[in-house]
């Protein structure tokens, strides 16, 4: 009888115990670090021989809700690294009333050279669904469902292209940063089907300093034609990073068709840099991130070595 005692009595507090590292588990992925936003740094050997430096800022998947003050106060605090260039890879929505937030935390970035995308986010709002399904599921399926866009995309893109910035969905622009000269092309998400390569189609000039393709989805389809149309820097979000990682193990799942060491950071595709943003937000529906913090980038862009 006693034994049968110490074997209950050990499966409670195991259970106890367990239950209390969840709660734990979620209270710290929900509100510590969530909220512990980091700016990576990379300086990355691209530019022609004898260019001097160029500082990109990369910013993407805010998902913005209002009432996210820590989140808005530390974007608009990016303003003070400088940055020659702002590129919005998407997903900056969340909230039908987040456009206004959203404009000011960018404030003073507005008067920087900038370009952006659209993410699947700043057209539909987010929905209630498990949180877990993504594991075995791309988000995809639910967009395809919905048809009309309700949130305001753009009044976004009217904001930011207000204020000087380039609307790169489905287009190909050119524009000087830091005394440099650009060819920055991007597509709209393909996430949900709206990617138009065709109409950027076609060799970047080779003479400019940098060329740059942007897009919010990292589909391995468009990464291969920026590459082969010359763009050596390539800039994405999407990821959030996997969102919730393992120790030791990283990503689990990259919600399109990167592969998993791909799913943040800077890497080699090709002949040309790819960087993909871990992000800044999360859906208000699944509001944690575990061994994943939000992030945005700085990226020093400096002349290649001579061969």
């Amino acid at each position: 009888m006693n034994t049968v005692r110490k074997s209950l009595r050990a499966a409670a507090t195991a259970a106890a115990v367990t239950g209390a590292l969840g709660v734990a588990g979620i209270g710290y992925a929900s509100i510590i670090e969530r909220n512990w936003f980091r700016l990576r740094r990379y300086e990355i050997p691209l530019l022609p021989p004898g260019t001097p430096r160029l500082r990109v800022l990369h910013l993407s998947d805010a998902h913005l809700t209002p009432g996210r003050r820590m989140l808005l106060d530390w974007i608009r605090g990016l303003d003070a690294y400088e940055p020659d260039l702002v590129v919005n890879t998407g997903d900056s929505l969340a909230h039908e009333r987040a456009v206004e937030p959203f404009i000011h935390a960018l404030g003073p970035l507005l008067d920087r050279p900038g370009v952006f995308v659209y993410g699947s986010n700043d057209l539909f709002s987010p929905q209630f669904k498990n949180p877990a399904r993504y594991l075995w599921r791309s988000s995809r399926e639910d967009y395809n469902k919905r048809k009309t866009p309700d949130l305001p995309w753009r009044e976004l893109g009217a904001a930011m292209t207000a204020s000087g910035w380039l609307d790169l969905n489905n287009r190909a622009e050119r524009l000087k940063a830091g005394g440099l000269d650009v060819a920055a092309a991007g597509v709209h998400d393909s996430h949900i089907g709206l990617d138009r390569y065709d109409r950027i189609a076609g060799p970047t000039d080779p003479d400019a300093d940098l060329r740059l393709g942007v897009m919010h989805s990292p589909e391995p389809a468009n990464l291969d034609r920026f590459t082969a149309d010359g763009y050596r820097l390539l800039l994405a979000g999407h990821t959030h990073g996997g969102q919730l990682c393992l120790p030791y193990y990283g990503t689990l799942v990259t919600n399109c068709g990167i592969d998993r060491r791909r799913a943040w950071g800077l890497s080699r595709y090709g002949a040309s840099w790819l960087h993909v943003s871990g992000g800044l937000g999360t859906s208000p529906y699944a509001p944690v991130r575990f061994c994943c913090r939000p992030e945005a980038s700085l990226l020093d862009l400096v002349a290649a070595a001579e061969r």
